[in-house]
Formats: structure tokens, C-alpha cells, sequence
């Protein structure tokens, strides 16, 4: 026997799909929108439209965009370097550098667990990208884990084969912390990747 009425129990599982929802969260957020009136509940509903309904992807470096090509791709003050990622947050959290490139999105990893191959991502579109751009470098910020590094150390492979100068996002000890706290595999690669002072 369900404990609300059923509209309800379908919303608290939908909610429950969303990244970082769970079971709690999603009950705090129908008697939430209980609660509201109802501009505030038709107003996210139409947001929620809209989202779905406008942004699309950059066709260039596949960023989220609500025109052909996104805000950094138009931006004609930026420096002819791209900076590959894995997803879109990747690039925010870069972009927030003030790093003054491009970007080129993967929209995920190679991962052989999962099944994933270089052509299920976009990798494809990149190696044809940098090929008709005047591209001065391309910066690898995948992330640090097993199928991060497999997945640069692929398009490292694939760029040396057209002579496009590259490089890996440094990876090491981070600011402010503490020798003896970091594991072995950032000492490791902090060590590697020392440079001359």
C-alpha cells in the first residue's frame, strides 16, 4: 500500500532520478511544491521546458549553447589554444581560471567496462577540428583516473600522428596541503611532472 496518493509517488520517483536526489530529498521537494502557489510551480515547470526545448550543443566544441555556436566559440579575443575535457562542468570549472583558450568537449571517457569507444565520443570531431583550425596547442584536461589517463594518452596518440603540439594538465601536489596526507599515486605523479625552478 503506497503511503501518498499515487501523483505524488510518481513525482518523489522522478525526482529520485536526478543526480544527488534521494529518497528524503525528493519528499522535501514535493511538499515544497505543495506548498508553492502556483506561479512559482508553472514558472519552474516552463524552465524546465525551455531548457530542454533550447539549449543544444555548440556544434564547434559541443559546450551547452542556445545558438549554432556558444558564447566562447563567437568570443574572437581568444587565444587559438584548445583545452580538451571531459564535460561541460570540467569546463566551467576552467573557465573560471580565467583561462583565455577554447574548449573542445569529449562528453565522457574511454572506458572499456562500459563500453565506451573513441568514436562514441568526440573525439573524431577534435582530431577533424584541430586539423582545419590554426590550433597553437591543445591542452589534455582529462581527469586523473585509469580511463581519464587512457583516454588523453589515445588522443596524445592521435595528435602526434598530425604533429599538433599538446600537453596534459599538470597533475601533483595540491596548494596548501601536506606531504605526508597525499596518496601514492599524486606524489607519483607530482614527482614526474616536477619542473625546473
Amino acid at each position: 500500500m503506497a503511503i501518498y496518493p499515487e501523483i505524488i509517488e510518481k513525482l518523489i520517483e522522478k525526482l529520485k532520478k536526478l543526480p544527488g536526489i534521494g529518497p528524503k530529498s525528493a519528499e522535501r521537494i514535493v511538499y515544497y511544491l505543495i506548498q508553492a502557489s502556483d506561479i512559482e510551480v508553472i514558472s519552474l515547470g516552463e524552465a524546465i521546458i525551455s531548457l530542454k526545448r533550447e539549449v543544444k550543443l555548440c556544434q564547434k566544441c559541443y559546450n551547452f549553447s542556445i545558438k549554432e555556436l556558444c558564447d566562447i566559440c563567437l568570443d574572437s579575443k581568444r587565444e587559438n589554444i584548445i583545452c580538451v575535457v571531459e564535460e561541460v562542468k570540467d569546463l566551467i570549472s576552467i573557465e573560471k581560471t580565467n583561462f583565455k583558450g577554447k574548449y573542445h568537449v569529449l562528453w565522457g571517457r574511454i572506458s572499456m567496462l562500459e563500453n565506451i569507444k573513441p568514436e562514441d565520443l568526440k573525439i573524431p570531431q577534435l582530431i577533424e577540428r584541430v586539423k582545419k583550425e590554426n590550433v597553437k596547442e591543445v591542452i589534455i584536461a582529462t581527469n586523473p583516473t585509469p580511463e581519464g589517463e587512457n583516454t588523453a594518452n589515445y588522443i596524445s596518440e592521435m595528435l602526434k600522428k598530425i604533429g599538433i603540439k599538446h600537453s596534459r594538465l599538470a597533475i601533483g601536489v595540491p596548494l596548501g596541503s601536506e606531504i605526508e596526507y597525499i596518496d601514492i599515486h599524486t606524489l607519483k605523479k607530482a614527482i614526474e611532472g616536477r619542473k625546473e625552478l
